[in-house]
């Protein structure tokens, strides 16, 4: 493990900073499965819709709404992934949970 922590607190770590911590442990963890997976869940997840928010929010009203909703997903994702991998759980994110699953083995082999 990257930092010598349990498991389930490296895969809390993984979602702390959002894609930044994530980002981190890729970088970090050769290893461990579970802490790759959550690392790239993160990463992939809150830089998506982060990204997507600050696109959305050039658009008058409607955009302001849009990514405000997109920011609110993000807490609420946030919560769900650092309590899931304090628990020891390999929860997928919708649609994220699929796109990290099939990538977090390959990044910096």
């Amino acid at each position: 493990m990257a930092l010598g922590l349990d498991r389930n607190m490296e895969g809390v770590l993984c979602y702390l900073l959002f894609w930044i911590s994530g980002l981190i442990f890729l970088l970090l963890e050769r290893e461990d499965d579970f802490i790759r997976f959550h690392a790239m869940q993160s990463f992939i997840t809150f830089l998506s819709l982060n990204l997507i928010a600050i696109i959305v929010s050039a658009i008058p009203i409607i955009g302001w709404v849009a990514s405000t909703l997109i920011n609110i997903a993000i807490i609420i994702l946030w919560i769900v992934g650092m309590i899931k991998a304090y628990n020891g759980e390999r929860y997928k994110f919708p649609v994220f949970g699929d796109i990290a699953e099939r990538y977090y083995r390959e990044f910096l082999k």
